[in-house]
């Protein structure tokens, strides 16, 4: 017997759509990684590319549970001494809705070459508009 292993070349990509309107940042984040990595697919394997691109609409309508939206905060470092910054999410959603779900989805992915790859294929858009109309993606609800 031998082992099957999938050719990332003979894998067709599928594209998905999801209207993030009122859904759970979290619970979403998660889907949208498990379809990104692949991991839907029984042809799934850890060290190959085999998931699919996923286009996420109205990102500024993303809500959290309980006092998370007054409280969570997203922390980076300018690398300077004392740069240490911080923006809540309450700021972050309301000028840049597309990084909460970016970063969330980010942190899902494997740190490595692998996961830097896989972070190409999100595409997030604050309103309903986006430019993959030709990818003709399916629509995905969670």
């Amino acid at each position: 017997m031998k082992t099957f292993v999938p050719k990332p070349a003979e894998h067709d990509r599928k594209w998905y759509v999801i209207d993030a309107s009122g859904k759970v940042l979290g619970r979403l984040a998660s889907e949208i990684a498990k379809r990104i990595r692949g991991k839907d697919s029984p042809l799934f394997t850890p060290y190959f590319d085999l998931g699919s691109s996923v286009v996420v609409i109205n990102a500024e309508k993303v809500k959290l549970t309980g006092k998370k939206s007054k409280m969570k905060q997203y922390y980076w470092h300018t690398g300077y001494p004392g740069g240490l910054r911080s923006v809540g999410f309450e700021k972050l959603i309301a000028t840049y809705p597309e990084r909460v779900i970016q970063k969330a989805v980010r942190g899902m992915l494997p740190k490595n070459r692998l996961g830097r790859k896989l972070n190409k294929r999100l595409f997030v858009y604050a309103g309903e508009k986006h430019p993959h109309l030709a990818q003709k993606p399916e629509a995905f609800d969670i």
